[in-house]
């Protein structure tokens, strides 16, 4: 076979695969036949560095990451009859071996040369993807044996995984002093209403995604349902899973709806929030505060207090 091999060496970046696709485009259109190498630990129905025959080619594209090191001199060595270019990368060390290997050097940056583009920067438009943020809770053993939450979570994760979404891990904890917190509301909030979907199995995932107008597919994580299903039924917001009922089916069913019908929904009932059209505790707090003791139920009958 007489071709080109564009190599993909490593684990992948997103910057490595959009910069792999780029290439690709150029050869595609040039009419080039080739071959892609990605990392095992990557792709592993894909086509391997140890699975290539290197008398099958003709020439060796390596692309992007650092013309530098171990890894890049052994191609030079195994694929020394074919013609090498490297494009897109970062020349550490002109001299180095890694560097010389090649016949031609197409580099992003290097000593003495002005830079050029990445790759990524150019690479093809690639679609839109609904990004969603992932709220869960290990804890809340108040609930003894009708916990629920490690299954909850592991069947959640498990099913994110395989969506083609972008996936963010949110925590409602505020902490002024770590970096990967919110450290206000207003902060969480401004993360929040930016999302196309909130998966969670917590009370205030479920109420300050909806209080941005963002759908939430809110799972409770306790068998027999507790707080999650209540406030859901509060809110009016019919996207909630019992634990007992939590399958793939009924996780997919509650996603199309939530990325669909549930995108106006949940405006509406934010709105609602923001309007004073609900009602809480809070509203009957100036009432409460001037309760006597006698005023009580489950009061018992006054005692007069010694003058």
């Amino acid at each position: 076979m007489t071709g080109w091999f564009s190599f993909l060496h490593g684990e992948a970046t997103a910057g490595d695969v959009l910069a792999l696709c780029r290439v690709e485009d150029v050869l595609r259109d040039a009419g080039i036949a080739h071959d892609v190498v990605w990392s095992p630990g990557f792709r592993a129905d894909a086509l391997h560095f140890a699975d290539v025959d290197p008398a099958a080619y003709s020439h060796l594209v390596f692309v992007c990451g650092p013309a530098h090191g171990p890894q890049v001199e052994e191609l030079h060595r195994r694929f020394a009859h074919c013609v090498r270019i490297a494009v897109g990368v970062s020349v550490v060390d002109a001299g180095s071996p890694a560097a010389t290997g090649f016949d031609r050097v197409l580099a992003r940056d290097a000593a003495g040369a002005a830079p050029s583009l990445d790759l990524a920067a150019r690479a093809p438009a690639l679609p839109a993807r609904p990004v969603v943020a992932v709220v869960l809770t290990h804890g809340q053993h108040e609930y003894g044996p009708q916990r629920r939450h490690e299954e909850v979570a592991g069947t959640l994760t498990r099913w994110l995984a395989g969506k083609d979404c972008a996936r963010l891990e949110l925590e409602t904890r505020l902490d002024a002093h770590d970096w990967r917190l919110c450290g206000t509301p207003a902060q969480l909030e401004a993360v929040l209403s930016r999302l196309d979907l909130v998966v969670t199995d917590r009370l205030h995932g479920l109420v300050l995604a909806l209080r941005a107008g963002t759908p939430v597919l809110a799972v409770d994580p306790v068998a027999g349902g507790a707080k999650v299903t209540a406030q859901a039924r509060a809110c009016g917001w019919p996207a909630r899973v019992a634990a007992e009922a939590l399958s793939t089916d009924v996780l997919e069913r509650w996603w199309r709806w939530c990325l669909a019908d549930g995108r106006e929904t949940a405006r509406r009932i934010g709105a609602g929030f923001r309007a004073d059209r609900e009602t809480d505790g809070a509203d009957g707090l100036v009432a409460a505060l001037g309760a006597r003791p006698a005023d009580r139920p489950d009061a018992g009958p006054r005692r007069r207090v010694p003058s």
